[in-house]
C-alpha cells in the first residue's frame, strides 16, 4: 500500500451515534472488531498497514487548535492502494478516548464496518483493531471516526483505491474540505438542542408515485400547510473557519502543477455539517465520478458537493503560467475555502475568504443529469421501504419515520439476494445527505420521475423532495443507514438494515 502524503486534511462531519451505546449490552449481536480475522496471525505481518489515531496541533487563522488525525507512523495521512488488493490495516488508538474508524463507501464484512454499537465495540485507548477484506472496486473514498462527535475534531483521512481509470500522465490532487470550530463539539450540540433549528420544518409538496406513505403522528413543531414553501435552514452551526487540506484561505495550500498538464482533482467533503459549490473559476472541468463511481462525463465550472460526497474532476491546465484557485463556496453563504494550483512561475494572489456573492442552496439539478457508466442490472424491486425524513426542529430532534434511533429500534427487514428500493421523502425544512453502509446504490427516481442515475453511497434529499435509491442485498450483516450531518445523526436520524 502507498499513503497519501502531506497536504491532506482530515475532517469532520457525521459521527456514528453515541459512543456510549457502543458497548451496550442491549446489542447482543455486536461483533468484536478488535479480534484479528480468522486464520491470521498476530503482529505486523507483511503487507499490513498501520494507522494511528492521534492528537495533533494545527493553526487556524493564526490560532492554535488541538484536533485529531488518522496517520501512518511516518506522519502521512490516509491510504492509497489498488483495486483487487486486500485491505489489510491495523488501527492503533493513541488518543485518550475510545474510537472506531468507518471505511466510508467500502463494502467490508459488516463486523469490520466501524460503527460502534452496530458492527462492533470501540477501540479502547491503547488498543488496536485489525481489518482484512478484499477491495471490490476503485475510486475516491475516505475514512472517519463514527464514535460520538470525534469527526468534528478532524478524525478523518482520504482512502484512495486506484483502478484502470487512473492515467499515468495525470497529476492527482486530493482536497479534503472541513468545517472547523474552536467550540468543543459537545458544546455545539448542547446549544443546538437548547436553541433548536432556525427554519420552519417543512417545504414544498412532495410528488409521489403510487400511494402516499403512511405517516405516524407528526412531531414536527410548526409544520407548514401542504403546498407551502419555506426557506430551508442550510447552516445550523456558525463555524470559525472552513478548511481545505487543513488550511483556510488566509494561508492556503499552493500546489505546483505543470503548465499544460492533466490534473485529476479528488475532492472529499468531510465536513460535519456544511455543503459547498466547487468553483473552478475560468477553468472548465470534467466530472468523471461521484462517490468513487464513474459517471458519463459532465463538463462545467461549478459543481455541488453535499456532506460526505466526493467528486472526481479532470482539469486541463492552460499552457501559460498562471495560478488557478479551486474554491469551495459554502452553501447559501459567501464564505469560501480552497487550494491554489500554481502553474509555472506565475505569482499567487491572495484569495478573499468571502466570495463576491452568496451561493444558492444545493439542488438536484446535477443529480438528475448524472448517468452511471456501470449501472445496476435492470430488475424489479423485491422490497420497497418508504422512509420519511422527520424531526422536531424546535427541539432539535431528528428521526426516520418519526422514530429517533436507539439500539432497541428493530432493523429494517430485507432478505439476501433482494433488489431493495428505499423511498426517501424529506418532510423537514433542512436538506439531508443520506448514507448507506456496506453497499453501493443507484439513484433511480427523483420526485416521481424514474431514470438510471449515478451509483453512489451518499445522496442529498433537499426539503420537500422525494428521492429513490436501489441496491442489491449482496453483503449480509447489520448495516447503518443515516443522515450524514453529524448532529442530525447523533440526534437520532439513523437506523439499521439486517439480513443474513
Amino acid at each position: 500500500m502507498r499513503f497519501l502524503q502531506g497536504y491532506f486534511v482530515m475532517l469532520s462531519r457525521r459521527s456514528v451515534i453515541m459512543g456510549a451505546l457502543v458497548a451496550s449490552a442491549s446489542f447482543p449481536t455486536v461483533a468484536r472488531a478488535q479480534n484479528p480475522p480468522a486464520g491470521r496471525t498476530e503482529g505486523n505481518a507483511a503487507g499490513r498497514t498501520i494507522l494511528e489515531l492521534q492528537r495533533r496541533n494545527i493553526q487556524v487563522n493564526g490560532k492554535p487548535a488541538s484536533v485529531y488525525g488518522i496517520r501512518q507512523p511516518d506522519g502521512t495521512f490516509g491510504v492509497t492502494t489498488d483495486v483487487g488488493k486486500p485491505f489489510r490495516v491495523r488501527v492503533e488508538n493513541k488518543i485518550d478516548k475510545p474510537s472506531l474508524i468507518h471505511w466510508h463507501g467500502l463494502t467490508s464484512p459488516w463486523q469490520q464496518d466501524g460503527v460502534p454499537g452496530v458492527s462492533g465495540p470501540p477501540i479502547p485507548p491503547g488498543g488496536t483493531a485489525d481489518y482484512d477484506f478484499p477491495l471490490r472496486f476503485g475510486g475516491t473514498f475516505w475514512m472517519h471516526s463514527h464514535q460520538g462527535l470525534q469527526e468534528q475534531l478532524l478524525m478523518a483521512a482520504p482512502l484512495i483505491i486506484r483502478d484502470q481509470r487512473d492515467r499515468p500522465d495525470q497529476q492527482e490532487i486530493v482536497v479534503m474540505l472541513a468545517d472547523f470550530s474552536f467550540t468543543p463539539p459537545d458544546q455545539i450540540f448542547a446549544e443546538l438542542k437548547k436553541s433548536g433549528s432556525k427554519a420552519p420544518p417543512v417545504a414544498q409538496p412532495v410528488p409521489r408515485a403510487g400511494p402516499p406513505p403512511i405517516a405516524k403522528k407528526a412531531s414536527m413543531a410548526g409544520m407548514a400547510a401542504p403546498g407551502a414553501a419555506a426557506k430551508p435552514d442550510l447552516n445550523d452551526v456558525k463555524y470559525d473557519a472552513f478548511l481545505a487540506n487543513d488550511r483556510a484561505l488566509a494561508d492556503p495550500e499552493v500546489i505546483k502543477v505543470e503548465p499544460g498538464a492533466r490534473v485529476l482533482m479528488r475532492i472529499i467533503n468531510s465536513s460535519s455539517m456544511s455543503a459547498y459549490h466547487i468553483d473552478l473559476g475560468p477553468l472548465e472541468g470534467e466530472l468523471t465520478a461521484v462517490d468513487g463511481f464513474a459517471v458519463t462525463p459532465v463538463r462545467g465550472r461549478n459543481f455541488p458537493i453535499a456532506v460526505a460526497q466526493r467528486l472526481d474532476i479532470r482539469l486541463a491546465i492552460p499552457r501559460a503560467p498562471a495560478s488557478h484557485p479551486v474554491l469551495a463556496v459554502l452553501e447559501g453563504d459567501s464564505k469560501q475555502t480552497g487550494v491554489i494550483l500554481a502553474a509555472g512561475n506565475a505569482p499567487v494572489a491572495r484569495i478573499p475568504e468571502l466570495a463576491k456573492m452568496p451561493s444558492s442552496a444545493l439542488t438536484l439539478d446535477l443529480e438528475r443529469r448524472l448517468r452511471a457508466v456501470r449501472p445496476l442490472t435492470p430488475r424489479k424491486a423485491d422490497r420497497v421501504h418508504t422512509i420519511n425524513l422527520t424531526g422536531d426542529m424546535a427541539k432539535y430532534l431528528w428521526s426516520l419515520n418519526n422514530v429517533a434511533w436507539t439500539p432497541n429500534v428493530p432493523p429494517l427487514p430485507i432478505s439476501n439476494g433482494e433488489r431493495v428500493e428505499l423511498v426517501m421523502v424529506n418532510q423537514t425544512g433542512m436538506p439531508h445527505p443520506m448514507h448507506l453502509h456496506g453497499h453501493e446504490f443507484q439513484v433511480v427516481e427523483i420526485d416521481g420521475k424514474r431514470f438510471p442515475g449515478a451509483v453512489r453511497d451518499t445522496v442529498l434529499v433537499p426539503p420537500g423532495r422525494r428521492v429513490v435509491i436501489a441496491f442489491d442485498a449482496n453483503n449480509p450483516g447489520l448495516w447503518a443507514f443515516h443522515c450524514h450531518l453529524l448532529y442530525h445523526l447523533d440526534a437520532g436520524m439513523f437506523t439499521t438494515l439486517k439480513y443474513v
